[in-house]
């Protein structure tokens, strides 16, 4: 019998990710026996609602994430909130699953001592920054306007970057940001709520490469099972 591999994707919202699970495991089973993997999920807002959920929402003058809650609502939280119980969330799980992975491109997390973390802003940013080098601008697409001035301050790129705002969860407009996109030579979508259709909208729009996150770190995933 084939050992099988558990993996725990864990999401700063409420899960299930009905909007991002299913996509990437079609790329990350492929060609693989289906049997192999144990999937589960886990959020940071999960059983929170009324009170306590309201709590982790972001105050004025916060930094912010946006994500999705179980009913497809977008909500925009705290980062500073968000992380402490993401990484008592991480915490919790190191030693009891074989493999984590993040599903958000924002998030600073502590190490763990005995699971390996998909660290989805390492890996998109890493392999940004190997692009970036050869190119003259980078356009990068994140979810809220809110997001936009924050996103230098976390992120450091060669060349010039323009950071535009649309929402996978509140429909955003991604043909009016690829437009202000068109004159860079690649495009970022720096959120794993972008989907594959996004990015098509994005890419025949701009007629520029699109780098779409969660593939990225599906691709990484990949490699380890």
């Amino acid at each position: 019998m084939k050992q099988q591999l558990h993996v725990a994707f864990v999401t700063i919202g409420q899960t299930p990710r009905s909007d991002i699970v299913p996509e990437m495991l079609s790329e990350i089973e492929l060609g693989f026996d289906r049997d192999r993997l144990v999937v589960s999920e886990y959020g940071v807002l999960d059983g929170l609602e009324g009170a306590a959920l309201d709590a982790m929402r972001a105050g004025e003058g916060e930094e912010i994430f946006a994500t999705r809650l179980r009913d497809g609502t977008e909500i925009a939280i705290s980062v500073e909130r968000t992380e402490a119980r993401l990484n008592e969330l991480l915490h919790a799980l190191d030693g009891k699953v074989d493999l984590i992975v993040m599903l958000c491109t924002g998030t600073r997390t502590e190490p763990l001592a005995r699971t390996l973390v998909i660290e989805a802003q390492s890996v998109v940013d890493k392999t940004v920054e190997a692009l970036a080098a050869s190119c003259r601008r980078l356009g990068v697409i994140v979810p809220l306007a809110g997001q936009v001035g924050d996103f230098s301050a976390h992120h450091a790129f060669d060349g010039e970057t323009v950071v535009v705002s649309a929402s996978p969860y509140s429909q955003g407009d991604f043909e009016a940001a690829a437009s202000q996109l068109a004159d860079c030579d690649l495009i970022v979508m720096h959120c794993m709520g972008y989907d594959s259709a996004m990015h098509e909208r994005v890419k025949a729009k701009a007629g520029k490469p699109v780098l779409l996150s969660r593939r990225v770190v599906a691709g990484v995933a990949r490699q380890l099972i």
